[in-house]
């Protein structure tokens, strides 16, 4: 039986068969993927399984080795065998099982990941410092940035100001302002800045429409990275949190059918952890550099 773990910047989730457990602690601003699991780990009923398959955020598409990795899960699951596994691709496998196309995964970052006849691309998941646009860190930042202007005067407010009351609240709470509370508080912000562009608050409707033009041209160049051109017809998943906002995704549609036509756009199959599930179960080699395999007796 395969242990899952989706380890993301704004929660963990983890499946032994039947069992399911969601923990609030995932990877904090800063942190090594190898650390934040250990952290996870800490807070878990103890569990047992012979194999476990790690999908992971932070490792901007390219699996260092994974020897300390298979250690971690000895210790902690008694396992002999781990994948480690980059969040996009687990993505990828779980949104389309396989199938030609890409797969968007918005979370707290930002990553795609395309397939095209065996042949497959990784795009952004650069993290929040140089990348994750149109993110969930990205969209609420630019908020809470643009909120803070307009609280200070800087701009004229047209109603973002009272959409964020709470998040400026909190900002002025942190006892430090640009750690990791400020990165969980940025991230969970996003939803905030989606309603208020339904809202029609005209700033909220800039930072969305550029989020969504920035994802576009991430799938778009996923797309032919894995050797794909503008008159394929790909079929294309968006998923993660920022995506249950209907607009955001129609909008991140619209850009992306302007460079490929033809495009399908499908409900993802799958989420992160089904794809972790059947990489434990079925992709049983490597291959780098988003999937690496550790075996420990």
């Amino acid at each position: 039986m395969v242990l899952s773990v989706d380890l993301g910047q704004s929660g963990t989730r983890i499946r032994l068969g039947n069992k399911s457990i969601t923990s609030t602690r995932g990877k904090l601003a800063g942190e090594d993927p190898l650390f934040a699991l250990r952290k996870v780990f800490e807070l878990l009923e103890p569990l047992s399984a012979d194999t476990a398959a790690l999908s992971c955020t932070g490792f901007y598409g390219d699996i260092p080795d994974v020897t300390a990795y298979a250690h971690l899960c000895k210790e902690f699951f008694n396992t002999q065998k781990v994948a480690v596994i980059d969040d996009g691709l687990a993505g990828f496998i779980g949104a389309l099982h396989g199938q030609n196309g890409v797969v968007l995964t918005i979370g707290g970052g930002v990553v795609a990941v395309g397939g095209k006849d065996g042949a497959f691309a990784h795009r952004d998941g650069l993290g929040s410092t140089f990348g994750d646009e149109g993110g969930g860190f990205w969209l609420g930042k630019l908020a809470i940035t643009r909120a803070l202007a307009f609280r200070q005067g800087r701009g004229s407010n047209d109603g973002l100001l009272e959409a964020f009351a709470n998040q400026i609240d909190a900002f002025y709470a942190l006892a430090v302002k640009n750690a990791a509370d400020a990165a969980t508080l940025a991230i969970n912000s996003a939803k905030t800045l989606l309603d208020a562009a339904d809202a029609n608050i005209e700033s909220a409707v800039k930072i969305r429409n550029e989020g969504a033009r920035l994802l576009a041209d991430t799938v778009i160049a996923t797309w032919a990275g894995a050797n794909g051109s503008s008159v394929d017809s790909p079929l294309i998943a968006i998923q993660g949190g920022p995506s249950s906002n209907h607009t955001y995704v129609s909008t991140i549609q619209s850009y992306i059918a302007q460079a490929l036509p033809n495009a399908i756009f499908v409900e993802a199959l799958g989420d992160n952890l089904d794809g972790a599930t059947w990489i434990g179960e079925n992709m049983l080699n490597d291959s780098p550099p988003l999937l690496r395999w550790a075996h420990v007796i």
